[in-house]
């Protein structure tokens, strides 16, 4: 095992401890192979699925490896409509398990999400009865303050570019404390404390994934 390894490996038992004391389950996978497999041994025979906008379930094959099962999958990207998106929106709200990653990690085990139209923090925060963040290494900072600037300077400005959006961030590569119509930074969510003990489970993987 690499230094970086063992060093990802000890970062996330101690993680693990403080989601714990939250009411969280912390669970680690050294890579994404690992990860995909564990994700998918929590579901069960015909459950309903929904997941958040995230690179991270792309990059470790999660979304296409429920694209090609039997679960019911409420994916917003199969809707035609305006109207067909809202009804897609409120059945993950009702789902059984809901994927996303989250934007940073603190040390003391906080989730921090930022979020444009708040559908992603909604569902983290209420709603599906399983929500399953998975989270490479690289989203873990040392505190709320650090991970609202990560992932206003890190994370937000490349997924502008992917989305097309027109921000100041997008074109200057950090934030300026935007207040336009594209902006993807409108909804500030800190998690302290899972309300449901073992609601939100966390899998860490020891690899660098997303934003």
């Amino acid at each position: 095992m690499t230094a970086k390894k063992q060093h990802y490996e000890n970062l996330a038992d101690s993680l693990i401890e403080k989601f714990n004391l939250r009411g969280i389950e912390g669970y680690y996978c050294e890579n994404s192979k690992e990860a995909l497999n564990m994700a998918t041994r929590f579901l069960t025979p015909g459950c309903s699925i929904s997941w958040g906008g995230s690179e991270t379930l792309k990059d470790i094959g999660l979304l296409s490896s429920l694209k090609s099962s039997d679960y019911v999958l409420y994916d917003r990207e199969e809707a035609r409509t305006e109207e067909e998106s809202i009804e897609i929106y409120s059945r993950a709200v009702t789902a059984d398990y809901y994927f996303m990653s989250s934007n940073a990690i603190t040390l003391d085990g906080e989730l921090v999400n930022i979020d444009g139209n708040g559908n992603r923090v909604a569902c983290l925060i209420y709603g599906p009865k399983n929500v399953i963040i998975i989270a490479g290494m690289n989203k873990v900072v040392p505190d709320a303050e650090s991970a609202v600037a990560r992932v206003r300077n890190s994370a937000t400005p490349p997924n502008a570019i992917r989305l097309s959006k027109k921000t100041p961030c997008a074109e200057l590569g950090r934030c300026v404390n935007c207040l336009t119509d594209d902006c993807l930074c409108c909804n500030i969510v800190v998690t302290r404390k899972s309300k449901v003990p073992g609601r939100i489970k966390v899998i860490l993987v020891g690899e660098e994934l997303g934003y």
